[in-house]
């Protein structure tokens, strides 16, 4: 999911929801206490629609740092979760600062956490053997591995994923499941001769 700018969601914020978005932008920019509570309505006073790209402006105005995004994280609801897990890409932490955040996620079986958190975050900073079991984890739980960013870049010539993408085939094969379409699409992306 696209993450809308301040620009955007002015247009498409309602005056009363912008309001209050400027207000809550303004109390993060100034680390006031309370900017973590509007982080947890955003949904509620900006519509579920647009909650990610403002729990997002939230996250950059507080300039949030690893322990911020870990606590908000292990607090929140699912909503809230997800939308950190989309802030990642946007937020200027320590790089490695979110993946004990993107590895919990992907432990879960909430298809909304695992889908945010094989975005562009994962893409960069998630080390292979992790991000190989991530690609299964999105087979395993039925989440579009179109949403997994830089999926042909990574996926190119990597022979330890086209094993483990084999045996997973080989494995719902005899016990008489289907193999979900998007295994051979990335098997084949696996070949070293695949253009990329």
């Amino acid at each position: 999911m696209a993450i809308l700018t301040r620009e955007e969601l002015d247009t498409r914020l309602d005056g009363a929801a912008r309001a209050w978005l400027h207000e809550a932008l303004a109390e993060a920019a100034h680390c006031a206490p309370v900017w973590e509570l509007r982080f947890a309505t955003a949904g509620r006073h900006c519509g579920q629609d647009h909650a990610d790209s403002v729990r997002t402006h939230l996250l950059r105005e507080a300039h949030a740092d690893a322990p911020t995004l870990t606590r908000l994280y292990q607090q929140g609801t699912a909503a809230e979760r997800r939308a950190v897990l989309l802030a990642l890409p946007h937020l200027a932490p320590d790089p490695a600062a979110g993946l004990p955040l993107v590895e919990d996620a992907l432990r879960t079986n909430d298809t909304r956490l695992v889908a945010a958190a094989v975005g562009p975050y994962a893409a960069e900073h998630l080390p292979a053997h992790s991000w190989r079991h991530a690609v299964l984890k999105c087979l395993f739980t039925g989440v579009p591995l179109d949403t997994a960013d830089g999926l042909e870049r990574r996926a190119h010539g990597d022979t330890e994923l086209a094993r483990m993408l084999a045996d997973y085939a080989a494995e719902r094969t005899a016990a008489g499941r289907p193999v979900p379409a998007d295994l051979h699409r990335v098997l084949a992306l696996t070949s070293p001769t695949e253009e990329s």
